[in-house]
């Protein structure tokens, strides 16, 4: 995560530095502090009102990046539900040179990109989506939506898109920024929840029952690409291998993931 790289480096940063490279305001830089805070990282404030992280907590063990991985693919098996598990990821980082990544803390970017659609939605705005990447139709533009949840854990919003005529769920992660234009919603009697599946994949009317059997290796995979899948996935000693068991909105994921299982 670059704030928290940011703030490990000499000299400390005041908050109005932060804010400046956030490109954010100065109140959601103490939002990010107290968070960065609160799942365990050593953060200091000295007496200019600079904050700084003490990155030499983890002197006794120290983890390869290989042990981090393996460690770390374990505790988030464990699920999102647990709440020790921020607490122990973040030893994990300490402990070893294995890179923050965005599911352990929402990072910079996307924090703005909540911010902004969470605005929206309270004021009830239409808003552009930036250069969004879409993988089902393989093109980057810009949409114009109508924004109205969150899905679990902040991975996707839920937004009416004005151009399609359908609600849709969008992955924050493809979102390259948000944009308002000042005008009010105009379809909000059309907005319905769009939860997706464990491939991301919105319901469009519908589902799609899957059963595969998986090697070790492709379980490996699989649960590496798509984690949500993993409490689908059980593995039966009499054929030695993994079952997985699901009902999808969309087939494309799964058939794509076979067919690179066959390169």
């Amino acid at each position: 995560m670059q704030f928290i790289a940011y703030l490990e480096q000499n000299p400390p940063k005041g908050v109005r530095q932060l804010s400046e490279m956030l490109e954010t305001t100065e109140r959601t830089v103490y939002r990010y502090l107290d968070l960065i805070r609160e799942c365990g990282f050593d953060l200091h404030r000295d007496k200019y009102n600079r904050f700084f992280i003490q990155t030499n907590n983890a002197q006794g063990v120290r983890f390869t990046t290989e042990e981090a991985k393996y460690l770390k693919q374990l505790v988030l098996t464990a699920g999102k539900r647990n709440k020790l598990k921020d607490s122990v990821l973040t030893k994990i980082y300490l402990a070893s040179d294995i890179n923050i990544v965005g599911g352990h803390l929402v990072n910079a970017k996307n924090g703005r990109i909540i911010e902004r659609l969470a605005q929206a939605m309270v004021n009830k705005e239409q808003v552009v989506l930036k250069r969004y990447h879409s993988v089902n139709s393989q093109s980057i533009s810009d949409r114009t939506v109508e924004p109205f949840g969150f899905t679990d854990n902040y991975h996707t919003v839920m937004a009416y898109e004005i151009s399609s005529g359908k609600n849709k769920t969008y992955h924050l992660d493809r979102i390259t920024g948000v944009d308002f234009l000042d005008k009010s919603f105009t379809y909000e009697d059309k907005h319905e929840l769009q939860i997706p599946d464990a491939f991301g994949f919105s319901f469009t009317g519908e589902k799609h029952k899957v059963e595969l059997d998986l090697s070790l290796k492709s379980y490996l995979i699989l649960k590496d690409e798509y984690p949500l899948t993993i409490p689908f996935v059980k593995y039966n000693p009499k054929k030695d291998c993994y079952e997985l068991k699901i009902q999808v909105n969309n087939l494309n994921p799964i058939q794509r993931f076979m067919r690179g299982l066959e390169l």
